[in-house]
């Protein structure tokens, strides 16, 4: 079989919108992205479902905050059986090294931890206003760097920053690009 390397996003407001999704989709096929509208409206028992469907479940609540409440977090998430998590970068090194070591703590296989870096919906002024005197390209590498330092196992960037990324951090860092849509479809808020 065949790497499944699409991660079909589940964006929809309700469970039985996107269990109706769902029932459309083999699990040998893909890979799903549950994110934070879904997973509080339809809570962990949801997640739990698709699991037990057999589907790898991406879940993407992109947890922020102090080193202890994020690798509680993490390590409640990775209970859920899901196949990777992920954090923001932003949070810095102890906050993502804690959330790593987290992972050590719960039985069964380890999902992957990967980092947001740098939202695709930032723009230079976007990170100039916040005090960010760069370009996103170059926030996202330093990032990147920063999510290696803390040993997880990738990060989520945007499609025009993974060569970059590539040549900087090797192949064995996984790169998951968000908003790959069909030629002609709406970016909506993805730059």
């Amino acid at each position: 079989m065949t790497e499944k390397r699409i991660i079909i996003a589940l964006d929809f407001p309700t469970a039985d919108r996107a269990e109706h999704f769902l029932s459309n989709l083999d699990p040998a096929d893909c890979r799903v992205k549950i994110g934070k509208e879904l997973f509080t409206s339809a809570g962990p028992d949801f997640v739990r479902r698709v699991v037990e469907k057999g589907f790898d479940v991406f879940l993407d609540l992109k947890f922020h905050d102090i080193p202890n409440t994020v690798a509680g977090a993490v390590r409640a998430s990775a209970k859920l059986g899901v196949w990777m998590i992920n954090v923001h970068s932003s949070g810095g090194v102890r906050m993502m090294s804690q959330a790593r070591a987290a992972l050590e703590e719960v039985s069964g296989p380890r999902p992957l931890l990967i980092a947001v870096t740098v939202l695709t919906s930032l723009t230079d002024s976007d990170l100039a206003r916040q005090g960010l005197l760069c370009s996103p390209a170059e926030q996202v590498g330093r990032l990147a760097e920063l999510t290696i330092e803390a040993g997880l196992d990738g990060v989520v960037c945007s499609a025009a920053e993974t060569p970059l990324l590539r040549g900087k951090l090797g192949d064995g860092f996984i790169m998951v690009t968000p908003g790959i849509r069909r030629t002609g479809e709406a970016n909506g808020d993805q730059k």
